[in-house]
């Protein structure tokens, strides 16, 4: 097989035997020589290429890498305001406590109770059943357990000052509508508690109240609190005021000229009721004072004191 090439330079024409050996072996060298520099180039443009998409992407990379950091950075001062603002929050409950710890001393020092009873400087008996533990959630351990405590301690707190209002409301109750003190702003004892001669007949009687006499109008009040039972006349009392006080006391005020309450209504110590007269079995202008007690009359000297 013969290639034959013209040349136009030179006007002849040149023939290449490809049977001959020297021919085949020139023209492989030249075919490997052409496919190895195009194997070349081919591989220097894949690492080129390579090259720049690494590049690429360590640039990219390292940008991602910076926004995480600047992300966790802005986490850790978010959370280290929390942080703070929780430290707060405990600092504000732990005096919280402490004020309340001396408001229960103070109260528990005012009242005269036991300060065994109400101990402030030692958390109450409590109790209950063991748990098995499950719906705990994981939590900040120093923060959330110094919360824990403070709150438990609030609590406690609570409970004990509860008990303590209800101890100091019941003896300021009590005390309110314990009979004590002068049914009258002026006047004085006519008449004791006992045995006494009938004003009347000279007969030997059993008075069950004591008398203060005075003007005819003066103020007649309540000596504590209670609720009025009975407001008009009663045989032998003529205008009379019964008041009950509960716990068992029973307050009267007989005799009066005109009664300034209803049945229903609730008074206090101090409020007037009544005016002085002289109504029913009655010689002159006073009050007739009774007090029960358990539904029989005591001496209300014992009350009023002498």
């Amino acid at each position: 097989m013969n290639i034959i090439f013209l040349s136009r330079r030179e006007g002849r024409a040149r023939r290449f035997d490809l049977a001959r050996p020297r021919t085949l072996g020139v023209l492989a060298a030249v075919v490997l020589a052409v496919l190895g520099s195009a194997f070349a180039v081919g591989l220097q443009i894949g690492r080129d290429n390579h090259q720049r998409l690494v590049l690429s992407d360590t640039d990219r990379f390292g940008q991602v890498l910076v926004q995480q950091k600047q992300q966790i950075a802005d986490m850790r001062q978010q959370l280290q305001l929390r942080v703070d603002a929780m430290a707060m929050r405990l600092g504000e409950m732990n005096a919280h406590v402490i004020r309340l710890d001396a408001l229960g001393k103070r109260l528990t020092e005012m009242a005269d109770i036991d300060s065994r009873e109400f101990d402030f400087d030692r958390d109450p008996p409590r109790g209950g059943p063991e748990t098995d533990g499950e719906g705990e959630s994981a939590q900040i351990p120093d923060l959330s357990a110094m919360l824990g405590r403070l709150e438990q301690g609030v609590e406690q707190r609570e409970s004990q000052l509860a008990a303590l209002e209800n101890v100091i409301l019941a003896r300021e109750l009590k005390a309110e509508i314990h009979p004590e003190g002068r049914p009258v702003a002026a006047g004085f004892i006519s008449s004791y508690f006992g045995e006494r001669a009938d004003p009347f007949d000279g007969r030997e009687e059993f008075h069950k109240g004591v008398d203060f006499a005075g003007a005819a109008g003066s103020k007649v009040m309540a000596v504590a609190a209670g609720v009025v039972t009975w407001a008009g006349e009663r045989a032998g009392y003529g205008k009379l005021i019964e008041i009950n006080h509960g716990d068992g006391f029973i307050t009267r005020y007989a005799h009066n000229e005109r009664t300034l309450v209803s049945v229903g209504d609730t008074v206090k110590r101090g409020d007037t009721v009544a005016l002085m007269g002289s109504t029913g079995h009655s010689t002159g202008p006073h009050v007739h004072f009774e007090v029960l007690r358990n539904g029989r009359q005591v001496d209300p000297l014992s009350f009023i004191g002498r």
